[in-house]
C-alpha cells in the first residue's frame, strides 16, 4: 500500500578609586602618535562610546612619572587623537568626584560633562583638562546614569571602567552593570584596573570584562587593547556540517541570541559564498552568544564566544536530508497533508504537503498521513543528502445513498477487530468520501427506525481511481 524509497554578586568594598569608563568600544586603532596614521574600518553600524572618568581624590595618588590623574589625562588624550578620523562613531564624558570635596561624601557627585555627538573630541579633550580630582567613587550611581545618557536611535553601546579602587557609596556595580545589559542598552562593560590587588581584581569579573594595568606602559596597553575590541572588524564563519564533518549545509535561518539575556542580536540566512565556502558574518565580538540553526528539527550551539580582531569559525552540526511525499496519479485529494514527528515523539515537528518535498535533520521520523483512513509510518529514515520517497496510493471513492436519515458509521477490519474510520452525515441521505484502497464495512440505521434490530451492514471494497455507490 505505501512503498518507501530510501534514496553571586560580589559586593565593593570602600575604597578611593579612579574611574575611566569607555561604554561601547569599535574596531582597531592604535593609540600612540606614531600610530595615528593607521587605517582604520569604518564600524559596521554606529558605535557610541561613552567615557566615564574617576576624578576622586585617590587619582592625586604617584604613579610612576607622575599623578594618576596627569598620567590618565595624558593617555586619555593620545587615545582621542587615534579617534578623530574614525567615521560612524559618537563619544560622550561623565566625570564623577571632582563637583564637591570629601569629607563630606556626596554620593551623587557624578555629571555628564559632554553628551554624545559627532566631532566633540576636542571638547572632550579641553574638559578633561580642567578635571580637578575632589571627591568620592559613586561607581554603581554613575554606571546607573550612564545609561540615561544614550539617545533612543539604535547603535552599539559600549562602556570601558578604569579604575585604581573600587565602589565607595554603597552602591553594586555589578547589578547596575547586569541591568543595563539585560535592557540591551549596553554591551557588556570595559574594566581597567590600575595596580588593583588579586581580591580586588576578582571583584570587578561581574562588572565587565577585566584588563590589569600594573603601571604606566600596561595601563597604555590596555587601552589599547580595549579600543581595538570596540572598533576592530571581527568576523565570523558558521560552518553547518553535515554527517563527515564537512561545511555543506547552507540556505537557512541563524538567529543569534544574547546568551545572557536571551534577546535577539542578529537573523542570517546562511549562505555559502562564488567558492563554496560559508559567508563572512560581521557581529559584535562583546556578547556571548547562543546560535539557534533553524533547521527541521533546530539545531543549536551555546556560548560561542569571538576573539576580537579575528575571524572566528564555530562549527555546528546539521546534517540533513529529503522528505518527499509523492502522490500516485489522481486529483481526488484537493490538499492532502501529513503530520512529520520526531521517532517516539507525539509533538509535531511539521505538517508538509503531499506533492512537496522538504529537508530534515538525518535520523528517523514517525509520519501521519491525513488520508482516510490515515496512514501511520513509523522509523522512516532521512539520510544524508539523499531523498526518501514515500508513496501515497491514488485513492478511490465511495458514495452512500440512503432513503431517509440515519445514523451510520465506516470501519475497516484489524485482525478480526472493527476500527472506526469515520462518521456518517445524520442529516444528508447522500454523501461521498475518498478513502484509500482496501476493504471496508458500513454500518447503518434510518432516524425513522426505533429499534436496534433496523441496523444494516454493507461490505464494500475501494479500488485507486474508481467509484462505488453503496445503497440502503
Amino acid at each position: 500500500m505505501v512503498k518507501e524509497f530510501a534514496r553571586e554578586k560580589n559586593k565593593f568594598p570602600i575604597i578611593h578609586c579612579f574611574y575611566l569608563s569607555l561604554i561601547f568600544v569599535l574596531g582597531s586603532f592604535s593609540f600612540t602618535s606614531a600610530q595615528k596614521k593607521t587605517n582604520i574600518p569604518a564600524p559596521p553600524q554606529l558605535t557610541r562610546i561613552e567615557f566615564l572618568f574617576d576624578a576622586s581624590q585617590s587619582m592625586y595618588g604617584k604613579w610612576q612619572t607622575g599623578a594618576k590623574i596627569d598620567v590618565a589625562k595624558r593617555l586619555m588624550n593620545q587615545m582621542l587623537d587615534s579617534l578623530k578620523n574614525v567615521p560612524n562613531i559618537e563619544l560622550a564624558l561623565r566625570v564623577y568626584g571632582h563637583q564637591k570635596p570629601f569629607p563630606p561624601q556626596d554620593c551623587d557627585d557624578s555629571r555628564l560633562e559632554v553628551p554624545f555627538g559627532k566631532g566633540n573630541i576636542s571638547t572632550i579633550q579641553q574638559v578633561l583638562r580642567n578635571v580637578t580630582p575632589r571627591g568620592t567613587t559613586p561607581i554603581a550611581k554613575s554606571l546607573e546614569l550612564c545609561g540615561n545618557d544614550f539617545p533612543q536611535e539604535k547603535s552599539r553601546n559600549i562602556i570601558i571602567l578604569i579604575t585604581d579602587g573600587i565602589e565607595e557609596c554603597g552602591g553594586d556595580p555589578c547589578a547596575t552593570s547586569a541591568a543595563l545589559q539585560k535592557k540591551g542598552i549596553v554591551l557588556k562593560p570595559f574594566v581597567i584596573g590600575l595596580g588593583l590587588d588579586v581580591d580586588l581584581k576578582k571583584m570587578f569579573d561581574c562588572v565587565g570584562r577585566y584588563y590589569d594595568a600594573e603601571n604606566e606602559t600596561t595601563f597604555e596597553s590596555a587601552l589599547n587593547i580595549v579600543i581595538k575590541q570596540a572598533l576592530n572588524a571581527t568576523t565570523l564563519q558558521v560552518n553547518l556540517l553535515d554527517t563527515d564533518h564537512h561545511p555543506t549545509e547552507t540556505n537557512v535561518n541563524m538567529t543569534f541570541y544574547d546568551q545572557r539575556t536571551g534577546a535577539i542580536k542578529y537573523n542570517f540566512i546562511h549562505t555559502l559564498n562564488s567558492k563554496g565556502q560559508p559567508d563572512t558574518l560581521i557581529i559584535d565580538p562583546n556578547t556571548t552568544y547562543k546560535i539557534v540553526v533553524h533547521t527541521i528539527p533546530p539545531v543549536s550551539k551555546d556560548s560561542v564566544v569571538q576573539t576580537a580582531g579575528k575571524h572566528n569559525t564555530v562549527g555546528i552540526d546539521a546534517p540533513q536530508g529529503y522528505l518527499y511525499l509523492k502522490m500516485n496519479s489522481g486529483n481526488e485529494y484537493k490538499r492532502l497533508m501529513a503530520i512529520v514527528r520526531q521517532r517516539h515523539e507525539m509533538n509535531t515537528l511539521n505538517v508538509q504537503e503531499v506533492g512537496s518535498t522538504e529537508k530534515y535533520i538525518t535520523g528517523k521520523y514517525d509520519l501521519e498521513i491525513l488520508t482516510l483512513p490515515r496512514i501511520n509510518l513509523e522509523g522512516v529514515s532521512i539520510d544524508q543528502s539523499k531523498t526518501t520517497t514515500i508513496e501515497i496510493p491514488q485513492p478511490g471513492m465511495v458514495s452512500f445513498i440512503t432513503n431517509s436519515t440515519g445514523y451510520g458509521s465506516i470501519y475497516s477490519s484489524d485482525k478480526g477487530k472493527l476500527k472506526w474510520i469515520a462518521n456518517l452525515d445524520d442529516t444528508q441521505t447522500k454523501e461521498t468520501f475518498v478513502m484509500q484502497p482496501g476493504d471496508y464495512k458500513v454500518i447503518y440505521r434510518p432516524k425513522a427506525s426505533r429499534e436496534s434490530v433496523y441496523t444494516m451492514e454493507k461490505i464494500f471494497k475501494i479500488v485507486s481511481g474508481t467509484s462505488v455507490a453503496v445503497t440502503f
